[in-house]
């Protein structure tokens, strides 16, 4: 397929990660999805993308897929959205709803889910 395309995702994904990690802890609020939130983040790649971590590890699937020459492999990030999507996303955000209430609200209606 495309070694290229692999390197852009590969070095994108952990950047992107890093950086979503980084905002967080400016922010003073938990990281790990289990531990509650403490602030409403906004800042950094969150004005892109409500869900910048998992969009990095799709990423890391989609270089992975590039890197071994396999389209199976590439197009599993569909089946990983999907777990995050229904496993996850959708249950941070009525969590997120419920805790901050309208300025949530707000930022989901400026900041798109995904990309």
């Amino acid at each position: 397929m495309c070694l290229v395309c692999g390197i852009v995702f590969i070095i994108l994904a952990p950047t992107l990660a890093l950086w979503a990690l980084g905002t967080m802890k400016a922010a003073g609020t938990n990281v790990h999805p289990a531990e509650p939130a403490l602030a409403l983040v906004r800042d950094g790649p969150f004005r892109f993308t409500r869900n910048p971590m998992y969009l990095a590890l799709c990423l890391v699937q989609i270089a992975l897929g590039f890197f071994l020459n396999d389209w199976i492999t590439l197009l599993f990030v569909v089946p990983l959205a999907l777990i995050f999507h229904y496993g996850v996303v959708l249950r941070e955000e009525r969590y997120l709803t419920a805790k901050f209430g309208e300025p949530y609200l707000q930022y989901k209606r400026e900041v798109r889910r995904w990309i």
